[in-house]
């Protein structure tokens, strides 16, 4: 009898509960409030073209910002996360097939490019260096072409102007690999403000 009076219990709680109760610290859109704010950037890896992003916002500030990962290698099916070290945090989850094609599993969606303000500008704005987030095929990879189709979007100067002193953090998410075909990769940036 205590059993079920305990179960009963416990079954009320949860139902009470809210989803937004248990992940509280954490938004997305293009506009945050939050303390702690990292920005998403999504381009294309063969036409270099920016496809869209979102703000990530945490209600814990962190002097650093590492990032990472969690791989399973696809020998049919495989995935990566990456993590927000220092909150132990999600930034990005997705799947990888081998002979197939994987896909983003969090965020849930991105905001379009057309969201996006661009500053009508010919000066070049770069952040003090790129750092690779995950690499796991060693690839020879080319930050500045991505680059250059973020680096005039009005948000990521705030995130620069905001902290001048960090490397964007990238990551060529590739979830066809093996015959994969690249028109399905694509890079994501990282900048926290």
């Amino acid at each position: 009898m205590k059993a079920k009076i305990l179960f009963v219990s416990l079954l009320s709680i949860l139902l009470a509960c809210n989803s937004a109760d248990m992940n509280s610290n954490f938004e997305t859109g293009l506009e945050s409030n939050a303390p702690n704010q990292v920005l998403l950037l999504r381009v294309d890896y063969t036409t270099n073209t920016f496809e869209g992003g979102t703000i990530l916002g945490f209600d814990k500030k962190t002097e650093d910002f590492t990032i990472e990962n969690e791989y399973v290698v696809p020998s049919d099916f495989g995935s990566v996360k990456l993590i927000y070290k220092e909150l132990w945090q999600p930034l990005f989850e997705g799947t990888i097939h081998w002979m197939g094609r994987g896909k983003m599993t969090f965020p849930k969606k991105l905001e379009p490019a057309s969201a996006f303000k661009h500053i009508s500008t010919y000066d070049l704005r770069y952040p003090t260096g790129f750092e690779n987030v995950f690499n796991p095929d060693n690839r020879e990879l080319d930050y500045d072409k991505p680059w250059i189709s973020v680096q005039a979007l009005a948000k990521t100067r705030e995130f620069l102007t905001a902290n001048p002193t960090q490397k964007a953090k990238l990551f060529l998410y590739t979830p066809s690999v093996g015959a994969g075909d690249p028109k399905d990769w694509y890079w994501l940036i990282y900048l926290k403000k």
